[in-house]
Order: C-alpha cells, then sequence, then structure tokens
C-alpha cells in the first residue's frame, strides 16, 4: 500500500479508502479486516448510511484496531434544523462507531455558500472548536456536491483540514472539478468519492469503451513509471488515472466483497502519482468520449433522493435508462423491469412520479429529475411494455388469489 501525508495533520493516509456506504453488513468484518490487513486506514461512513456505523464500529472493536485506522463519518446537515441537533447526531455517531473520537468529520453535502453559513448561524464554528479542543474531533471537513464556483466559496469560508470531492476522468470539470482539486489541495488533503461514478466507469462502460481498454491492455501497453503492463479493467483504469494525480490523497472504494479489496489494494500497491503515460493518457480521452455520448443522465445512484413519496425508485430508473443507450435497449429494459418490480402489485417505475420535487431539493447532483423521469418514462415504459406490465400484473394477481 502507498501512503500520502496530510498536509496539516501529517496523517499518513493510505492512498485507497474503504467508502462504506455500499457494503452489506453480512460481508461488513471481512471487507474491514482484509482492508486493514491489505493496509487501507481511511474508513468512510456517515450517520445516513442506514446499519453503516454500527457495522464499522463492530468489526473495529471486535477485532481490536480501532487505533489502526482513520474513521470518518459525517454531520446530516439537511437534518439539523437547531444547535442542539449537532450534539444529538454526533453523540450517536461515537455510539454508533463504538468510540470517544472521531478522526475525519466532514459536513455532509454541503452544495453553496449559503448551506454552510446557515450551520454558521446555528453557532457551528464554536461546537466544532469546543469538539476539538475536547478531543472529540481530530479534523474537520466537508464534503461537496455543487457548482465548481460555491466549492471555492466554501473552501475560503473557514480553515477546513480537508476536503471531499466528487472526482473522476468522465470530466473533469464536474462539480468541484481539476481546479477546485488543485486549489484545494494546496493547503489540505483532498479525498476523493465515486471515482467510477457509482460503478458506471466499471461494468457499466459502453462496449465500444471496454473494447479501447481491452486493446490497450491486449497490447502490453508499459507504464512510464512502473515498467508494468498496463491494468486491463475498466475499474483498474479508472483508479489509476485518479492517482496519476498528486493532488489527490484518498480515493475512496464502496468495495462489497474481500476479493474486491484484494484487487484493488495489489493495485494501489503500484500506482504512483505521474506513472502514466502520455500514450495512456490518450486512451483516457478516446473512453471518455464513447462514454460521454452514450450515458445520457448522469445520477451515481447514491439514493440520497429516496425514498420517493410515490414510490419511484428513482436510481433503478435512471440506471436501465442510462444502461438501454450503452449497452441495448434490450438489456435495459431486463435492469428496468427488475429495478422497478414492473410485473408486482406495487411497481416503482418512472409512470409514478406526480413531479412533487421532493428528489430534486435532495439530489447532491442537482439533477433535473422530474425531466429524467419523463424522458425514462418515454423510453422505458413505450405503450406496449405498459399493456405488457399491466396484464402481467392481472395475470399474477389472479394467481395470488387462487392461492390465498
Amino acid at each position: 500500500m502507498q501512503y500520502r501525508t496530510g498536509k496539516k495533520s501529517g496523517n499518513s493516509l493510505s492512498v485507497l479508502g474503504l467508502g462504506c456506504m455500499r457494503f452489506s453488513r453480512g460481508k461488513a468484518e471481512s471487507i474491514v479486516m482484509t482492508s486493514v490487513k491489505r493496509g487501507i486506514n481511511y474508513f468512510d461512513t456517515a450517520w445516513m448510511y442506514p446499519g453503516n456505523e454500527e457495522a464499522l464500529g463492530a468489526a473495529l472493536k471486535k477485532n481490536r484496531v480501532r487505533d489502526k485506522v482513520f474513521i470518518a463519518t459525517k454531520l446530516p446537515v439537511m437534518l439539523v434544523k437547531k444547535h442542539e441537533d449537532c450534539n444529538r447526531f454526533f453523540a450517536e455517531s461515537l455510539k454508533r462507531l463504538k468510540t470517544h473520537y472521531i478522526d475525519y468529520y466532514l459536513m455532509h453535502m454541503l452544495t453553496d455558500l449559503a448551506s454552510w453559513e446557515y450551520l454558521v448561524s446555528l453557532g457551528i464554528r464554536d461546537w466544532i472548536a469546543a469538539k476539538k479542543k475536547g478531543g472529540e474531533i481530530k479534523q474537520i471537513g466537508f464534503s461537496f456536491h455543487g457548482m465548481g464556483e460555491e466549492f471555492i466559496k466554501i473552501l475560503d469560508a473557514y480553515p477546513w483540514d480537508f476536503c471531499q470531492i466528487q472526482y473522476n476522468y468522465s470530466n473533469e470539470n464536474y462539480q468541484a472539478g481539476i481546479r477546485g482539486l488543485k486549489k484545494a489541495a494546496q493547503t489540505m488533503p483532498v479525498i476523493i468519492m465515486e471515482p467510477l461514478l457509482g460503478g458506471k466507469l466499471a461494468g457499466g462502460l459502453p462496449s465500444a469503451a471496454k473494447a479501447i481498454f481491452r486493446r490497450v491492455g491486449a497490447a502490453g501497453a508499459v507504464s512510464a513509471a512502473t515498467g508494468e503492463a498496463s491494468a486491463a479493467s475498466p475499474a483498474a483504469w479508472g483508479l489509476r488515472w485518479l492517482w496519476n494525480q498528486e493532488e489527490t490523497t484518498v480515493i475512496l472504494s464502496g468495495m462489497t466483497d474481500p476479493a474486491q479489496v484484494e484487487e484493488n489494494a495489489a493495485l494501489a500497491g503500484t500506482c504512483a502519482a505521474g506513472s502514466l503515460s502520455a500514450e495512456e493518457l490518450e486512451v483516457y480521452r478516446r473512453v471518455r468520449d464513447v462514454f460521454n455520448a452514450s450515458f445520457r443522465i448522469r445520477c451515481t445512484g447514491c439514493a440520497y433522493c429516496m425514498p420517493c413519496p410515490r414510490g419511484v425508485n428513482i436510481p433503478g430508473c435512471f440506471a436501465a435508462y442510462n444502461t438501454s443507450f450503452a449497452i441495448g435497449w434490450v438489456t435495459g429494459m431486463q435492469q428496468y423491469i427488475t429495478s422497478t418490480a414492473a410485473v408486482s402489485a406495487k411497481p416503482s417505475g418512472a409512470v409514478n412520479c406526480t413531479a412533487c420535487g421532493a428528489c430534486e431539493s435532495r439530489c447532491p447532483q442537482k439533477l433535473s429529475v422530474i425531466s429524467g423521469l419523463k424522458q425514462v418514462r418515454g423510453r422505458m415504459e413505450p405503450p406496449f411494455v405498459r399493456i405488457i406490465t399491466t396484464v402481467a400484473r392481472k395475470l399474477l394477481g389472479h394467481a395470488v388469489r387462487r392461492t390465498d
């Protein structure tokens, strides 16, 4: 494992961090302990992730490795209505994580300067100062989901210890972007989330993009720094692009299986900053062009928009819609039918959207969710599909009644 040093704390942070949001509780302990054994020491969770803090805390305590790792968790800013809420949420996180301090504490999902100023109006500055003085918070930071200009404003509004941004090769100018990355990295560690765009840059790449990576791997392209053959998997390419930049400190990977931890940790041990050749960087440009041409709705599947008051599986709808362009309509439709339970008694497809707008106020990507669901309905629920699913629901309903 390679490590990069935090500019303010001096902490030595593993270049690969475990993003805990998507791991299952059943595999949590094995994933956590495999990570620790492979040298990963940065673990990212949040109050908002159901059961996540508890699973991480239990694994660390049971195996007595709390002092070997850095825990990052987050204050659910969107739920803070008064000053006392900060203490309540923080205390719950400590209890869940079975610890008496948090190494890296983030203001979760700041979208603009106004969202930070709102917390300031509730006395967050004094609260942070007290927690840091008491040793309960070691490093204070924020995760960002907004426009680039607002990121710069937030950076300048407070003496942050670190920050967390979404960043990957599909779009260097998205959200904080490369400009925000470079500015922040001058004074603090930058933690990278969504390095594979919620998996879209791994399993969700269109066939033409995957073929580009395969051809390069088969041709034995060589890394200028290591002299080793380029990794062939799309996921590996995505991670290498980030580690190639010295401004990135920790890359969070939402690994859901110990085997993924082993694979990514092995890769992290060989990918240094500046290791990609000019030829390899050109490969990313070619893949980016193919990918962006087919990726219609830039949903990462974070599910912050959920639950929908009308039961729409918004991330599932968007994922299937994008798949229908990137891979094919039939594959996309198969995904849509399963992810929206289209033939069940209570389907969760785009047709159920009433344009209430609750989802858009919570979307960290600032997507026009309502407009997107209209696009999904037009492509994934044409009249003949609605007829077929309606008939299927009726048949299934009759079958259920006959067996009752």
